[in-house]
């Protein structure tokens, strides 16, 4: 008799299962190197920051400032440093190519216009790619600006500033020009910030005792996962041209952390696995494991506490 050719069914069981086995392994691949475009991306961003930085140091003869507070939109009259209300990132916009909105008119009315657009004017090297969410995202009511219009989506900024290992506390900052132009208006005081951006700062390069390449000048920020899309983190949830704020500063106490669910909005960390991008002054970027030495990297925050062994890795 003649037997019938085949596969019985646990040969076909076999090849399911080989093939399964392949299919993951293909696409753990495809996934790996995909993170790894992801990274570089991430990483060349804070490159060109560090560049910007550099550049606007060389010009303005200090680091930017960081506002007045989070109730604070970027003006264009009022130039850079201490007597400018939005943040580091507006400072930079010059450094970086980035084109602004044309300021149409010299009187109140045009001024508020810009800053009303400039609040919505999304910015690609702040945006990690590794990190989900749409180009412009819900901002919290809480936080609408003093000189501008509030706008329910706005861009946001995956990249943060270094203001140390001392928490100031910034408020949202004066009610008008007016009254932060009072010679006796109560500033928070950030005589013991010990980073590089904060609150009316003015850092330069011989102010960083420690060294450009020991001190950080920012890097990636925590996010929590569940605020990608809307503003539920305090540290995620205004605009990148407002002032100093959670969400553009962060602090060394604590080591980098990955997101996650909970919120922790004053610390560095990223959508990479166990790896946070850090920016250093001198405009280096190093990968810096998320179980780095708690010790390291607050030091690496504080511009002057006499630690100079650069441990960045």
């Amino acid at each position: 008799m003649k037997r019938k050719s085949g596969l019985s069914l646990v040969e076909m069981l076999v090849v399911i299962a080989i093939l399964g086995v392949s299919m993951s392994l293909v696409l753990a691949a495809v996934q790996n190197a995909r993170e790894s475009a992801r990274r570089a991306t991430c990483q060349n961003n804070l490159r060109q920051i560090g560049i910007a930085a550099h550049a606007f140091e060389v010009s303005n003869r200090s680091f930017p400032s960081n506002g007045w507070g989070y109730r604070w939109v970027a003006d264009p009259t009022r130039g850079n440093g201490p007597k400018q209300p939005g943040g580091w990132i507006y400072q930079l916009t010059n450094h970086l190519e980035v084109l602004l909105p044309e300021l149409k008119g010299s009187d109140a009315f045009a001024h508020a216009t810009w800053r009303t657009e400039i609040s919505v004017l999304p910015i690609s090297v702040f945006r990690c790619p590794s990190r989900p969410g749409p180009l412009l995202s819900l901002a919290s009511q809480a936080t609408s600006p003093v000189n501008a219009s509030f706008q329910t989506l706005v861009p946001k900024t995956d990249y943060a500033a270094n203001e140390g290992d001392f928490i100031t506390n910034t408020d949202g900052g004066p009610e008008s020009i007016a009254e932060a132009e009072r010679p006796n208006f109560p500033w928070t005081p950030t005589t013991n910030a010990t980073g590089v951006i904060f609150l009316r700062s003015k850092i330069r390069t011989q102010d960083i005792n420690d060294g450009l390449s020991n001190t950080y000048f920012g890097g990636e920020k925590n996010v929590s996962t569940k605020s990608y899309f809307d503003a539920s983190d305090l540290g995620h949830d205004q605009s990148l041209f407002s002032g100093v704020d959670l969400d553009l500063n962060r602090w060394t106490i604590e080591t980098p952390k990955r997101d996650a669910a909970e919120q922790k909005n004053r610390v560095f960390g990223s959508a990479h696995a166990a790896i946070t991008g850090m920016l250093f002054c001198d405009a280096s970027v190093h990968w810096v494991s998320n179980s780095i030495e708690p010790g390291v990297h607050r030091s690496h925050g504080n511009r002057r506490d006499g630690h100079s062994a650069h441990l960045g890795n």
